[in-house]
């Protein structure tokens, strides 16, 4: 699963992109929960991931996905996007 980070959210994983293991559908509360455990420290004077994705926008393969107990394929393309300034 490729999952593609913007703006707070890249700050605070210290990376754009990662590939996330999956042999199963997770949903995306699940995947919250490994992305937090990937990434349990913040880069110095930003905020733990932990802290940022619970504020984020979830796309699967560009699809809006709210519902945190929407599942992910192993081969989606997940996007998170924390809200920006201005809307």
């Amino acid at each position: 699963m490729l999952v593609r980070y913007f703006a707070a959210a890249a700050a605070s994983a210290g990376t754009e992109q990662e590939d996330v293991s999956a042999d199963t559908t997770m949903t995306r509360s699940e995947l919250q929960q490994v992305l937090t455990n990937l990434h349990p420290v913040a880069p110095e004077g930003e905020k733990t991931l932990a802290q940022v994705l619970p504020q984020c926008s979830w796309l699967v393969n560009g699809v809006a996905h709210k519902d945190p107990e929407s599942t992910i394929a192993p081969a989606a393309t997940v996007d998170v996007l924390p809200p920006f300034a201005g809307g």
